[in-house]
């Protein structure tokens, strides 16, 4: 699972995901993580309002399921959404490091539904068991 963080320095969620210089993106599994890629966004960002630089953004974080942020607007959130990202906004600056550490852990053990949901993005459907039960109970 792809997960994105909106930082400064890339090294802490540290950035409004609108004003953000980077967004790291790391592969988190239950036996460990890689970083994948930084995106770099440069140049002079407009005043709020401006929902244009969101565009390259989302574009950079679409097969992502989760961005991690210090803060996001409104309408921001609601397009992170759109494209199957759940955001999550942390209270204060903290080490990515110390989050994929967490996100680990937690897909070691049995993640909540929301986590599973999006553990999903970007596969296949695949049966489960279930499906195949229904499928013999219709004949």
């Amino acid at each position: 699972m792809k997960v994105a963080f909106s930082t400064q320095d890339r090294q802490r969620v540290d950035a409004h995901f609108g004003w953000a210089k980077n967004l790291s993106v790391y592969e988190v599994m239950p036996d460990g993580y890689h970083f994948v890629e930084n995106f770099e966004f440069g140049g002079k960002l407009e005043e709020d309002g401006d929902e244009d630089k969101l565009a390259p953004k989302l574009a950079a974080i679409h097969d992502c399921a989760i961005l991690y942020v210090a803060a996001i607007g409104g309408s921001a959130a609601a397009r992170v959404v759109a494209v199957k990202i759940h955001p999550i906004k942390v209270a204060q600056p903290e080490p990515i490091l110390d989050i994929l550490d967490k996100l680990q852990e937690v897909l070691k053990g049995t993640p909540p539904p929301w986590l599973r949901k999006a553990l999903l993005k970007g596969q296949a459907a695949t049966p489960t068991f279930e499906d195949e039960d229904e499928a013999h109970h219709d004949r």
